[in-house]
């Protein structure tokens, strides 16, 4: 039941230990919770970029797992990367650590 709904159910009450005037008096004064607020593009774009930036600074390092490379030898002796493994845990840990940061600014 919204604060409205509760205002206009005792408006039809009958007056009881506190009188109608009182308890709608409180009812008045209890706080709407505070719409979330959306977030802009400016913020979106700032949290993109540092997200980014966090994880090119860390140059692929923990970011996949290197000793578990799969490589072959092609022509001309290259060695090419047949595949390797994405170590989601610690990018998420990086752009939780973002996140957290740009929640930290906010409150």
């Amino acid at each position: 039941m919204t604060k409205a709904q509760t205002l206009a159910a005792l408006q039809n009450q009958l007056d009881s230990f506190y009188s109608l005037q009182q308890v709608i008096a409180i009812i008045e004064g209890i706080a709407e919770p505070e719409a979330k607020t959306r977030l802009d593009q400016d913020i979106i774009d700032d949290i993109a970029g540092a997200i980014e930036r966090c994880l090119d600074h860390n140059n692929g390092t923990d970011l996949v797992d290197v000793d578990n490379i799969e490589l072959s030898l092609s022509y001309n002796n290259q060695i090419e990367i047949d595949g390797a493994a994405i170590e989601v845990s610690n990018i998420m840990h990086h752009i939780n650590g973002i996140l957290d940061q740009y929640v930290a600014e906010e409150s």
